[in-house]
């Protein structure tokens, strides 16, 4: 059984290929919901019909054990449901986690407490930050920034336009003198460089591709029953449900030669 790794587009990539440098032994499979993506102008119950199909097919269709819903929006709207309701009924033995909860930790366990945070509109909304942090440390200041037009801009090559942006949703940020700041969503890992830059040494960049692999692997190391079942021969497979060329393009930088033929993936 495999790995599976969900996002709405490109940006998970990152976190994929990160895991699997860390942990190189398991099979993954990798899913981004790129016909659909935004998920961050959505509305909720869209976010779960989608985010439900994509972790019906990971596990009906490609036997994934485990799912790591990479999207920041889908884990702040739909993991919940998911994991309360759908999962309990249809794959009680199978686990879905997000990546909301392990980023709050490492903000926690670094001792950062300004912290800013870059996301989508929905993910800003839902208010699932505030909430988590509120539980590991309630002392702890959060300032949440939404970031609309990055999403569509890395999708559909337009880093022309990325500098102005950047400087039109961090200049906030700057003024509240924030210590840190955490990557509120997969796509923003490919930003990294020019918001350090933005931003400066003082400000600690809490960039998801760099924390969850060494979390999930904790996981796995306190959980051996689910460990035990995952196959291990090091295969990585890639679906989107839109092929673009700009995807592939990238995609292909991001993990590199190895990342194979890029399937079209049709949800029902």
């Amino acid at each position: 059984m495999k790995i599976g790794i969900f996002d709405s587009g490109l940006g998970g990539l990152y976190i994929a290929n990160a895991i699997r440098t860390y942990l190189p032994e398991y099979d993954y499979v990798y899913l981004g919901d790129t016909l659909h993506v935004p998920y961050g102008r959505r509305a909720v119950d869209t976010v779960y019909e989608l985010t439900r199909k994509a972790i019906d097919y990971l596990f009906s269709e490609q036997d994934c054990a485990l799912i790591i819903v990479a999207c920041n929006t889908a884990s702040a709207l739909a993991l919940r449901r998911i994991q309360q309701e759908y999962l309990v009924k249809a794959y009680p033995n199978r686990r879905v986690l997000g990546v909301i909860v392990p980023t709050l930790e490492h903000a926690a366990d670094h001792k950062l407490r300004r912290i800013g945070m870059l996301a989508t509109e929905a993910m800003c909304n839902s208010g699932i930050y505030e909430e988590e942090l509120g539980k590991i440390d309630p002392d702890v200041q959060l300032f949440a920034q939404s970031a609309p037009l990055l999403v569509p801009m890395l999708e559909h090559d337009g880093w022309d336009f990325l500098d102005q942006a950047l400087e039109k949703y961090l200049s906030p940020l700057h003024e509240k003198k924030i210590d840190s700041l955490i990557l509120g969503c997969t796509h923003y890992c490919l930003l990294k460089e020019k918001i350090a830059a933005y931003l400066g040494s003082g400000v600690t960049l809490v960039s998801q591709d760099e924390l969850i692999p060494e979390k999930l692997g904790s996981y796995l190391n306190k959980h051996s029953w689910l460990e035990a079942k995952l196959s291990k021969e090091g295969q990585f497979n890639v679906g989107i449900t839109d092929v673009s060329r700009s995807f592939c393009a990238t995609a292909e930088d991001i993990v590199g030669p190895s990342i194979g033929k890029i399937q079209r993936i049709d949800l029902l």
